[in-house]
């Protein structure tokens, strides 16, 4: 009895036998172990970014994924919408931040919508994007640094409990308070000296996977073996059809041939539509019969494609741009989905690691030049804009939106939004617009929104 109890409890408390994926069998060594994530992606953080920055530079599949993702995430550009409660003091603020926009980039080589361009591509690529925030005179501009400028081979404890881990210092309470940076040189090379940088004029945008995760991780950590092998095989596949395609035929005279023939006899080299001669003596002439690609070599490939686009995270037909299997449904459903993901990465991401600290820094850089006045929380308020993303049939989504707003489940505001307009701003126009028609003695013809009648008929009705 007392060797029975024994047995039930030990088989209480030991679980290495519930779940397959922690069996150490047999059937366990087909999985890796990765103890603790911060410190594999620290480990692994360099070589994996060196790998999707060739790949992305060299493969047709990882680039669209670059673009893919760029363009979902920042468009033609995210704005931001003030919030204060003067209308006065919000167009100020709204038309003083396009304004500068135009000389935000530090380099000169492009304007705001352009950095963030880079900083989204970067993030994409090398799994973070780096800026750095300059006071110079009375304005405010943005250069970005190359993440390998941080130095993080800098890890080490520092006095009273602070850190530095690849390259960025904490203090005791685990707050960034430092960058550690390497200047950069006219020849792009990275020199020695390393400049400390408060926290607060750096902005580190990257993806937050796990708890205390320091740098980021490249997004195509995932998919990196399977591009390559996909890469190799393609390279093979080709390389195989065009060795095929070389040899078109093999002559073989007769005994009784013509001794010129021999002048003929087949060689090293081959080259398109070749027709080689086999030596005296053996008679017809033989053509080559190359292979071709089967359908269950295409349909593997494209497995191997739609894998890769799971992996990063895309609509399979965004990365292959193949749209031989897509219908209404299919494309609705994947990009439904995939704008929630894209929608969570833009304000946790994008407006929360790097437009929203830039606002702020601009608004203080407003104030402190006397530029602009009043409360600087107040004035801070903003509401971010992402670019419009079209529908598959707009008329549709037109349709349910009126519906909406006519229903009282959504204002006017928030659709207007939602297609990376400023209300405000939307208003004006379309008053401007009216005025001079008006002036004009214009007259338009507007679609009714009562079950698409005509105009005339809706009046009758």
């Amino acid at each position: 009895m007392v060797l029975l109890m024994l047995n039930r409890l030990r088989n209480l408390f030991s679980g290495t036998r519930s779940f397959d994926g922690a069996s150490t069998g047999r059937r366990g060594t087909a999985f890796g172990r990765m103890p603790s994530q911060p410190k594999a992606q620290l480990a692994s953080r360099f070589e994996l970014a060196a790998r999707a920055r060739y790949i992305a530079s060299n493969n047709a599949v990882a680039a669209a994924a670059v673009d893919a993702w760029v363009s979902a995430l920042v468009g033609s550009g995210v704005k931001p919408q003030s919030k204060h409660k003067s209308v006065r003091i919000r167009g100020r603020l709204n038309l003083g931040f396009e304004a500068w926009t135009d000389r935000a980039d530090a380099d000169q080589l492009s304007d705001l919508y352009g950095l963030q361009v880079v900083m989204a591509k970067r993030t994409v690529i090398d799994g973070e994007a780096f800026c750095l925030f300059l006071n110079e005179g009375n304005d405010l501009t943005v250069r970005l640094l190359d993440p390998e400028q941080i130095a993080s081979d800098m890890t080490r404890d520092l006095p009273e409990g602070g850190r530095i881990v690849s390259g960025i210092e904490f203090d005791s309470r685990g707050r960034r308070v430092a960058y550690h940076v390497r200047r950069e040189t006219v020849t792009t090379t990275f020199q020695y000296k390393v400049d400390r940088i408060p926290a607060s004029d750096i902005c580190h945008m990257f993806r937050v996977d796990t708890p205390g995760q320091v740098r980021g991780i490249t997004w195509f950590a995932p998919v990196l073996s399977r591009i390559a092998h996909l890469d190799t095989w393609i390279d093979a596949q080709l390389t195989k059809q065009a060795a095929a395609a070389m040899l078109v035929g093999v002559v073989t005279p007769g005994e009784h041939a013509d001794k010129e023939w021999e002048g003929e006899a087949l060689g090293d080299s081959l080259e398109p539509g070749t027709v080689k001669v086999a030596p005296v003596g053996s008679d017809g002439i033989t053509f080559s019969n190359p292979p071709s690609v089967g359908m269950d070599a295409i349909e593997f490939g494209r497995i191997v494609e739609r894998e890769i686009a799971a992996g990063m995270g895309l609509p399979a037909w965004q990365v292959t741009q193949d749209l031989s299997a897509a219908n209404y449904g299919s494309q609705r459903g994947s990009l439904i989905e995939f704008r929630r993901r894209v929608e969570q990465l833009q304000h946790g991401m994008v407006v929360f690691m790097f437009l929203r600290p830039l606002w702020n820094r601009w608004v203080a850089t407003e104030i402190m030049t006397g530029r602009i006045k009043g409360d600087q929380t107040e004035l801070s308020a903003a509401k971010w804009i992402t670019p419009k993303t079209a529908w598959i049939d707009p008329k549709k989504d037109a349709e349910a939106e009126l519906l909406a707003i006519a229903g009282g489940i959504m204002s006017r505001r928030e659709a207007v939004t939602s297609r990376g307009v400023d209300i405000e701003a939307l208003d004006e126009e379309i008053a401007a617009d009216n005025e001079r028609a008006a002036r004009l003695g214009l007259t338009f013809q507007t679609v009714a929104a009562n079950n698409n009648q005509q105009p005339e008929a809706a009046e009758a009705a």
